[in-house]
């Protein structure tokens, strides 16, 4: 089995509660990746609601929404939007992605550009 496929495989048999969830009412959540910058640069979830969280890229060059912790403990309808072993979204520049989750656990997480981080690219993510 190829990498991706093993991690599209393991991340799917973490998504078995995913079926139970209405994701029809799923909350949009809009993230814009600037050159430079998240705009909003803090995001708050809610343990156990459903969200849709689209990542719009407005800037020129690729960036990634890098939350490596905050990926693990999520339950997400479809894990194949993630990459680098379930760390990141990457989104091209003019390009958006979305991403369909439910917070399982409450705490505070890094959020990052991979590859900005360097130039201050970073962001917070709370679920309470």
């Amino acid at each position: 089995m190829t990498r991706r496929l093993l991690l599209v495989a393991l991340l799917a048999a973490g998504t078995a509660g995913a079926a139970d969830v209405d994701w029809a009412s799923a909350q949009l959540v809009t993230v814009q990746l600037i050159d430079d910058r998240f705009v909003p640069e803090k995001l708050s979830f809610k343990r156990g609601v459903p969200y849709r969280l689209r990542l719009e890229n407005r800037g020129r060059e690729t960036h990634e929404f890098t939350a490596p912790e905050f990926f693990r403990m999520v339950t997400a309808r479809n894990p194949e939007v993630l990459e680098q072993a379930g760390n990141e979204v990457l989104v091209p520049p003019k390009e958006h992605k979305e991403l369909y989750f439910v917070a399982d656990k409450p705490g505070r997480y890094a959020l990052t550009c991979a590859d900005h981080e360097w130039d201050d690219m970073k962001g917070e993510i709370t679920v309470d």
